[in-house]
């Protein structure tokens, strides 16, 4: 299992900075309280997180690594935690969950009995956080995500120490519909969907999306299912092509999401409006494509140009961290997580898990993602924008008061 733990630099010469992480100096406490002795007072306070360093989804978490990294890093760069009025140092424990929903089960568990973690943070996607967050509910540990979609969140149980912030998957989806009628893309109205068979995919393709077009004046005339593990798409995509769809819905992970748009362009189809949720959002999508990723709209969250405190700063800290490469939203939602479950750990005073999780409760904050405020189903929603690959960049192209650039329509033939 690989481990990577970001602590402060300790006053003693055996604390080594290693791979651009630090190793903790003390065993990780033990204690949940406050006041349980000065050798207990001083020790880091343990947070471990399960993310996709791996498999299909690394694209993700290789962002979530980076946003909860520097949250931490900020922390103990300033002190860290005032617990029982001590400063304590965090420390941050990182594991992959290669994608797998099962590794993401152990994963937790092992952060909460063996790393004697006191709080979690959460993977990506509804397969990766959901089996999380059921461990950390199960064993009463608080546990923040920012990478799941609220109303997949909730539609699991009713969560008591699990919290989330993100978008809601209706705003998102109808985003689309909104766009081109806000925007004046003229089109045939007739959509394509193509989704796979995951828990979000199956909830926008099969239900959400056919729903919104029909309540938008648009008709769909070919809708798609496939396994979330599918690699040839050909039939798929010959069907969409004959239906003379000018729109293209999907919904997949990145590795399908290149493969679908490399067979799209190998039998000479570009519908006038593409959009891939998901799998098109990560940076390694437009660099596996190239230009066929021109033109193809997946919906959004954050840029560093939004009036969010702390969004500027955060996009300048990436690029001094990774000179050149292109930043992705999960570095605001990762570091958003992070940064309202270490304020509550503040706050309470304590590491006391009642105590966190009470104090999680009670967040109203702006921060770089936005405003965050739970509800009382433990979701916090920040608003959407559609955003479009244009020259390996993401733009932001509605609504126009958000937009960074103009939409490219039609999209780019290839």
């Amino acid at each position: 299992m690989t481990r990577t733990r970001n602590v402060s630099v300790a006053a003693v010469a055996s604390c080594a900075l290693a791979l651009g992480a630090l190793s903790a100096c003390a065993p990780p406490s033990s204690s949940t309280g406050a006041g349980s002795g000065s050798a207990a007072a001083s020790e880091p306070i343990v947070i471990g997180a399960s993310v996709p360093l791996s498999g299909p989804l690394a694209g993700f978490g290789s962002f979530l690594k980076w946003g909860y990294t520097h949250a931490a890093a900020e922390v103990n760069a300033a002190g860290g935690l005032s617990v029982g009025g001590v400063k304590r140092k965090v420390d941050l424990r990182i594991v992959d969950d290669k994608t797998d929903p099962n590794q993401v089960t152990t994963n937790i568990k092992t952060l909460i009995s063996s790393d004697k973690a006191i709080a979690l943070l959460g993977s990506c996607t509804p397969d990766l956080v959901n089996p999380g967050a059921l461990v950390a509910d199960q064993s009463k540990i608080p546990f923040v995500a920012g990478c799941n979609p609220l109303e997949v969140f909730t539609s699991v149980k009713k969560w008591t120490w699990a919290w989330d912030i993100f978008f809601s998957v209706p705003e998102l989806s109808k985003l689309s519909f909104d766009t081109m009628s806000g925007l004046g893309l003229a089109t045939n109205k007739k959509v394509a969907i193509l989704h796979d068979n995951g828990p979000d995919g199956q909830a926008v393709g099969r239900e959400i999306w056919p729903a919104i077009a029909a309540a938008s004046g648009y008709e769909v005339v070919v809708n798609v299912e496939f396994p979330v593990d599918n690699t040839d798409f050909s039939a798929a995509v010959q069907k969409a092509k004959d239906s003379g769809a000018d729109i293209l819905l999907v919904d997949s992970v990145t590795p399908q999401a290149i493969s679908l748009r490399k067979q799209m362009a190998a039998v000479g189809w570009t519908p006038k409006v593409m959009v891939n949720e998901k799998g098109a959002e990560p940076v390694q999508y437009a660099e596996a494509l190239g230009t066929l990723a021109d033109g193809v709209m997946v919906g959004a969250y954050w840029d560093p140009s939004f009036p969010f405190k702390g969004a500027k700063e955060l996009q300048a800290a990436w690029e001094k961290d990774n000179p050149g490469k292109t930043s992705s939203q999960h570095i605001a939602d990762s570091y958003t997580a992070a940064m309202v479950l270490m304020d509550a750990i503040a706050a309470a005073g304590s590491t006391d898990a009642t105590a966190v999780n009470a104090a999680i409760a009670k967040t109203d904050k702006e921060y770089p993602v936005g405003p965050v405020k739970f509800a009382a189903d433990h979701t916090a929603k920040i608003s959407v924008v559609n955003s479009q690959w244009q020259g390996g960049k993401p733009v932001m192209v509605y609504p126009k008061d958000r937009a960074t650039g103009s939409v490219l329509f039609p999209m780019p033939a290839k």
